[in-house]
């Protein structure tokens, strides 16, 4: 598929990520796998797929410097292997402040080349009751917006906290796909996760394409899941409420197009 024509299968695995990189791991593969016999062209993992621990020094504690370590070896040998391309969730590189990371998604096509890589931008901050998360703690933010063309047309990538701001997505200029790769709280995700990533598709005229964390973790942590491929009329085309899985859907160009035609929106902005 380009996009200009043909269709083209794209999936999200959902994952309920624990301590053990090793077995994160085992379980990520397993799903590309999946995915891959299924005809998937493109996959995208979750946020954190290889850690989510109840110590979030941990992931400061494992981070690898940019190019080289075991998690960035793993997406590349997957890619390769399973003939996708492939959305790598986020893994934790090295940042410039001392104690942090950069929360950062890479992008290997079906040859195990990279092509992307995006530094998530806003970190989430939220407190209610007993339930408190600041990634400031931790995580440097980054400072670009990344997009990246693929035989399925231009891609735009983001992170968990970046679907609130719907104007990072307006920066990437016209995209055929939105990533979103996530771990969204039970809290958050019940309330606003299928609200906004149906608006991010209705208002870019796009597929939008979210793999979540979606169960309770050994740590106690409970993610609200829900995994989705969103076509650019707002319809959900696949979803997994929770529990690791894949969920799939084709990519259809010639509607792409033609809702572009008929509601050119795109090309009625002001600002």
């Amino acid at each position: 598929m380009t996009a200009a024509h043909g269709t083209a299968r794209i999936a999200a695995v959902q994952m309920v990520s624990g301590p053990d990189i090793a077995q994160n791991l085992r379980e990520a593969e397993r799903q590309v796998a999946v995915a891959a016999a299924r005809g998937a062209r493109m996959v995208a993992l979750p946020e954190y797929f290889p850690l989510i621990s109840g110590d979030e020094q941990e992931k400061v504690r494992v981070a690898e410097r940019d190019g080289a370590g075991p998690l960035q070896d793993f997406l590349r040998e997957t890619a390769m292997r399973h003939q996708v391309w492939l959305i790598g969730g986020s893994i934790p590189l090295a940042a410039e402040s001392p104690g942090k990371v950069r929360n950062t998604c890479l992008v290997f096509d079906d040859a195990g080349r990279r092509v992307a890589r995006y530094d998530k931008m806003h970190l989430f901050r939220f407190t209610q009751g007993t339930e408190r998360y600041d990634e400031r703690q931790t995580i440097e933010p980054g400072d670009r917006v990344v997009t990246f063309d693929s035989p399925l047309g231009r891609v735009g990538v983001s992170i968990c906290y970046d679907l609130r701001f719907p104007e990072l997505y307006r920066a990437m200029g016209p995209v055929d796909l939105l990533v979103v790769a996530a771990a969204f709280t039970h809290t958050t995700g019940q309330a606003h996760w299928e609200l906004l990533l149906r608006a991010r598709a209705v208002e870019n005229l796009c597929y939008a394409l979210a793999s979540a964390q979606g169960g309770t973790h050994p740590s106690g942590r409970m993610t609200w899941g829900d995994s989705m491929i969103v076509d650019p009329w707002g319809a959900v085309l696949d979803r997994l409420p929770t529990g690791p899985g894949v969920v799939m859907a084709d990519m259809d160009a010639a509607r792409l197009a033609g809702l572009r035609a008929s509601l050119p929106a795109l090309q009625h902005r002001i600002l």
